[in-house]
């Protein structure tokens, strides 16, 4: 898929976000390649080939990148990981800066940008009966979309459906290329790099051993 991104300027933005499936976006030349996988559990295995297969479709060489933009959730902690620690070590290996912007403001961005809505309210799958949520009362003057409230955790027996809810199959990797362009262009700050996973990962640290007195 390629998406017209006339905000890229020079830019050359290569996306990764593991919170829904995988996908990889590069931005280049007003332009934004996007390759994707839709298994909610192979990020690993997926992302090395997604990789090469957006520079491929890109034309684009690896050394053209000038930013690497990580979509830091909300999400599932396992699969959140990898698109974070992937964009960390590519950022890294080319020495240009990482971008964080969460997910949901890119599926934001797809609904108020073409005037379906005057505000938005992105509903993710949490699992453990919960999901993910988050409100945006439109646009502001960079075309960012501005948070409301959220992103927070929600049990589904407290979900009252709105009209207008936004239920995303995937997060939208060229709009998470987009976002960073125009932050980049207003001089607007990125999210912390901090993960999303508004609670604690499946697996807990195990406890300190007991002491035994003697």
């Amino acid at each position: 898929m390629i998406v017209t991104a006339p905000e890229l300027g020079g830019h050359v933005l290569l996306a990764i976000d593991t919170a829904i499936g995988t996908t990889v976006a590069l931005g280049v030349d007003g332009e934004v390649h996007v390759v994707a996988s839709d298994d909610p559990r192979g990020h690993a295995e997926a992302i090395g080939s997604l990789l090469d297969e957006v520079f491929r479709v890109s034309g684009a060489a690896p050394a053209r990148v000038t930013g690497v933009v990580a979509g830091i959730g909300p999400g599932p902690f396992t699969g959140l990981r990898v698109g974070i620690a992937a964009a960390h070590a590519f950022a890294v290996g080319r020495g240009v800066p990482l971008l964080p912007v969460q997910g949901h403001e890119a599926v934001a961005l797809n609904v108020l940008e073409h005037g379906a809505a005057a505000s938005v309210r992105v509903v993710q799958d949490a699992r453990r009966r919960e999901l993910f949520v988050t409100e945006f009362r439109g646009l502001d003057w960079a075309g960012i979309p501005e948070r409301a409230a959220g992103p927070g955790l929600v049990t589904r027996a407290d979900y009252v459906e709105l009209p207008g809810d936004v239920w995303p199959e995937r997060i939208p990797a060229a709009s998470l290329v987009r976002l960073a362009a125009r932050r980049l262009a207003s001089g607007r700050d990125f999210d912390d790099d901090r993960a999303l996973y508004l609670r604690a990962p499946d697996v807990a640290q195990p406890s300190a051993p007991k002491r035994v007195s003697t």
